[in-house]
């Protein structure tokens, strides 16, 4: 049953960048000590005095703490917490100095003179008319907002939202949330449909309203991108509706086919089936084409080149013997505006990546090189001996937020190159690739280079894939291993893989460990990293990588963070931490950004290290700089003592660990394990059953994404 605790905030301790979290200390009423409070909602303001329902629970590292289940915002009416609360800063213009002077004057009737008689603010030496009109409207605004988050509340759903809504809305928020409220799924940053559509229900909308049917229909939509499609058949939209509202598919399909009349859905048609598509990605989808084949048609020729007689010379000089097809891929960088350069581990894609880059230099030409994540692009970077940057960067990303990328670079504002190579390609969303196009000038040449066989992008699109199925642009695949087979089992057995055979695992670099289940082999990876291949000489923080195919299960890849950080980064007096909602980061921790933050120029999948952690900051050692994390902002990072096969794309390591065990059933497949061992330069050691790993090297049902890339780029009569 719960219990009741009244008292003031002292101090907030932690309030996660969404309001969903917070931890703060609280004084209870006729009590001396503060105690410790958690809870599910927005933190409150310091000085404020609070009503919390919840129950005393005792924690294993933090002792006895109160889990609030509701906060009740009190005004304070003695002159003590009036003065306290207008000192926190919680209402603009007033200070704690100035605090102290309405408290001694007004006494406890201040926050009364504030709301309504605010005129006489003015009695107090030092506030003139501006400021009085300045705390009247912060004290309106502070009371607005008290509305939307007791409306919320009201109704049966979190006040976390309430900052949000009303800094969208201000004071027509409460009308929006009572006449509108599916409006929030599309305006309101951070609420999506499934809230919106809590708060609908709550007061009092129809199963069947039609703007409740128009958002469930956008809001399936929109998971087409996050499942890797760019658009999706109208059958399939509508069933995909009308599965998440329990609702007769007849109805919902009327609701589609008067969204496409109305032009708010973007749709082609093709070969008889309409396809569907969110607005951003039919832009994206129809700019890449626009511009890869404009680029292809207007690259700056390259006149009175003898290109056999170049690549001899090259040759020569770097006393290199180039296969017929890197030699063709050489000469087509010098004929091609745009050109396609793919193939797997050992074929050679380094070699001629130099060589094209050598032969288009002595053209005179400005060459820029790129890579869709800081891994990659150091990597190229390292093996071409000249600068790459991610892709972000030679964009100049910055003053974006969440996901969204704004850019200094695009048609405006051209890159400075000649020729743009790009590695890692298949990596690139239609996104992605769409803005990075539209920054690269008329007559610039660009070499896209990459793995087609590895996983596809995260985000939708299989653009890499898509562009070589479209034949309209010129490609060259490298298939010659050149590497003996007694120098690398690795390799050996990514190409054994690739064509659906069974790896040969008796060699030490590469190795399959049977465990007999899931918890024996977590167990035996975080040994691996502690003790065996550290004392091999192995640096276990930066040679070791261990992957997973998903994030649950015993060897998913929260658990091996979590056991894995206890083995290599125990807690130790000497080291500060962070205690956050799921994970402790600690100092001396690896950490992974985990979404784009265009401000602060650190990226999804970047790489760092905890060096310090003080008065809720934390800083991270990133290759390329350091970065300060304040409070709020600690959930863009997460433990990347393992981390799924699709981050690791880009990146390569002398040590890959990876389980493969029954739980992981759903996502083993040929791709996915090919990718993973193609991270690996020295060892791959493999953990888990032989029906796991039979089942990854024969699953290759990877399906098509939905996307009409290849068509277009065809001409093949869309609009």
């Amino acid at each position: 049953m719960d219990n009741k605790l009244e008292g003031i905030v002292e101090n907030i301790t932690f309030q996660s960048n969404d309001g969903s979290f917070t931890v703060f200390r609280l004084k209870p009423d006729g009590e001396n000590k503060a105690v410790a409070v958690t809870g599910s909602f927005p933190a409150p303001l310091v000085g404020e005095q609070v009503a919390l329902a919840g129950d005393w629970v005792e924690h294993a590292r933090y002792g006895r703490q109160y889990r609030a289940t509701s906060c009740r915002r009190i005004a304070p009416t003695s002159e003590q917490g009036i003065e306290r609360f207008l000192a926190s800063g919680a209402i603009k213009g007033i200070g704690r100095a100035m605090a102290t002077r309405l408290v001694k004057h007004f006494g406890a009737r201040t926050l009364e003179i504030i709301e309504l008689y605010p005129h006489r603010l003015a009695e107090v030496e030092g506030i003139g008319s501006k400021k009085v009109e300045q705390i009247r409207q912060a004290y309106a605004e502070q009371a607005e907002l008290k509305e939307v988050m007791l409306f919320l509340e009201m109704h049966g759903v979190t006040g976390a939202y309430a900052a949000r809504i009303f800094a969208c809305y201000g004071s027509e928020s409460v009308a929006v949330l009572e006449t509108d409220p599916y409006r929030l799924a599309e305006e309101v940053k951070g609420i999506g449909f499934r809230t919106a559509d809590q708060i609908a229900m709550a007061v009092g909308f129809d199963k069947d309203h039609q703007s409740r049917l128009a958002a469930a229909v956008q809001f399936a939509l929109l998971q087409t991108g996050q499942a890797g499609h760019c658009c999706v058949p109208e059958e399939a939209l509508t069933e995909e509706t009308a599965k998440l509202l329990n609702i007769d598919k007849g109805e919902i399909a009327r609701v589609v086919s008067e969204q496409i009349k109305l032009g708010k859905l973007y749709t082609e048609d093709f070969h008889g089936m309409t396809l569907v598509y969110p607005r951003y990605l039919f832009r994206a989808e129809k700019a890449v084409a626009e511009r890869l084949l404009r680029l292809k048609e207007n690259a700056k020729p390259i006149e009175g080149v003898d290109s056999a007689a170049l690549i001899d010379e090259w040759e020569a000089a770097g006393g290199v013997t180039l296969a017929e097809a890197q030699r063709q891929a050489l000469a087509a960088a010098l004929a091609h505006g745009v050109l396609v350069l793919t193939g797997g581990p050992g074929t050679g894609k380094t070699t001629t990546v130099r060589g094209i880059l050598s032969l288009l230099e002595q053209q005179g030409g400005k060459i820029v090189l790129g890579a869709p994540t800081g891994r990659a692009a150091k990597r190229l970077s390292e093996t071409t001996g000249r600068e790459a940057m991610t892709i972000h960067r030679l964009l100049e990303a910055g003053g974006g937020v969440d996901e969204e990328p704004m850019f200094a670079r695009d048609e405006y504002n051209p890159l400075d190159a000649d020729v743009v190579i790009v590695d890692e390609t298949s990596m690139m969303d239609m996104l992605l690739m769409s803005c990075f196009l539209q920054a690269v000038p008329d007559g610039c040449r660009v070499v896209l280079v990459g793995d087609v066989d590895q996983l596809p992008a995260v985000g939708p699109g299989s653009v890499l894939k898509d562009i070589i199925r479209s034949e309209s642009i010129p490609v060259v695949r490298l298939t010659e291993v050149f590497r003996q087979a007694g120098e690398s089992m690795i390799v050996l057995n990514a190409h054994r893989i690739n064509r659906g055979r069974a790896p040969e695992c008796g060699s030490a670099d590469f190795q399959f460990r049977e465990m007999a289940d899931s918890e024996a082999a977590a167990r035996a990876v975080v040994e691996l990293c502690q003790t065996e291949l550290a004392q091999e000489g192995f640096d276990i923080w930066r040679e070791v990588q261990v992957l997973s195919p998903m994030h649950r299960q015993p060897c998913g890849v929260e658990n091996l963070n979590r056991l894995l950080q206890a083995a290599l980064n125990p807690p130790d007096e000497s080291k500060d931490f962070i205690q956050g909602v799921t994970q402790v980061l600690r100092e001396g921790d690896k950490v992974m950004q985990i979404r784009n933050n265009y401000v602060k120029k650190v990226f999804n999948g970047d790489i760092g290290y905890i060096v310090a952690i003080a008065d809720g900051k934390v800083l991270v050692r990133y290759p390329e700089d350091d970065v300060v994390y304040d409070k709020g902002e600690h959930d863009e990072l997460t433990l990347a003592y393992a981390m799924s096969v699709h981050k690791s794309q880009g990146s390569e390591y002398p040590v890959v660990v990876m389980p493969l065990t029954p739980g992981h059933h759903i996502m083993l497949q040929r791709n996915l394990l090919y990718t993973a061992v193609t991270r690996a330069k020295e060892r791959v050691i493999l953990l888990g059953t032989r029906a796991s790993l039979s089942t990854a090297v024969m699953s290759d049902r990877t399906r098509r994404r939905y996307s009409l890339l290849a068509e277009r780029l065809r001409g093949e009569g869309l609009c």
